[in-house]
């Protein structure tokens, strides 16, 4: 895959990526929470996240890139850092590349390169992604019900405590939380997620 053009300011977009030859990216629990603590300060503060899942080799997040202005206001804040949304996904793996290399003796690259992107540009796509990025651990039979999968933003967009998730105006998109829920169980039992799996090939 040729290098693609870095992410684009105040755009949506699917990003999801695998481990090198499909090696696991996620070994323990513990770096399931690594990963997003790691997300959050490098990824959080230059791009809004609506949707997220990690599952074993590879990953997926819904995001929506901010605008130049507010990245620009960001890094006058953070040390002159240059916090285009590209370089802060490459901050993210490599210093979760370097954690997992000490911890388990390894070496080498741990994520393909570069990392998977696809714009969302309409309202269908953007539920359609939401609803995949969602059900993907049920595809890949980590779970038999979705809903129970831990490493994955559902259980966060309907539960009422603290999140980095812009869970409002995901709840709004699809009108109240009741319509959230019932599109995901509608999404599950039908055929309409085969539409955004076209995008990968994992």
């Amino acid at each position: 895959m040729s290098n693609p053009p870095p992410l684009e300011y105040d755009t949506f977009y699917h990003i999801y990526n695998r481990g090198t030859n499909g090696e696991n990216l996620f070994l323990e629990k513990r770096n399931y929470h690594y990963f997003l603590s790691l997300y959050q300060k490098y990824v959080v503060p230059v791009a809004d996240t609506y949707t997220f899942c990690l599952m074993g080799n590879h990953f997926h997040f819904l995001i929506k890139t901010k605008p130049y202005q507010k990245q620009a206001s960001i890094d006058s804040l953070a040390s002159k850092l240059t916090l285009n949304t590209s370089l802060q996904f490459s901050h993210l793996f490599n210093a979760y590349a370097k954690a997992i290399n000490k911890t388990y003796q390894r070496s080498g690259s741990l994520f393909e390169h570069p990392f998977h992107r696809v714009m969302v540009t309409d309202n269908n796509q953007f539920r359609q992604t939401v609803l995949y990025i969602h059900l993907n651990p049920r595809k890949h039979k980590f779970v038999d019900d979705f809903r129970l999968w831990q490493y994955s933003s559902y259980p966060l967009l309907i539960a009422d405590t603290p999140t980095f998730l812009c869970r409002n105006q995901l709840i709004d998109f699809f009108d109240n939380l009741g319509e959230f829920e019932k599109a995901h169980l509608e999404y599950e039992h039908g055929a309409s997620w085969r539409q955004v799996e076209l995008e990968e090939n994992f």
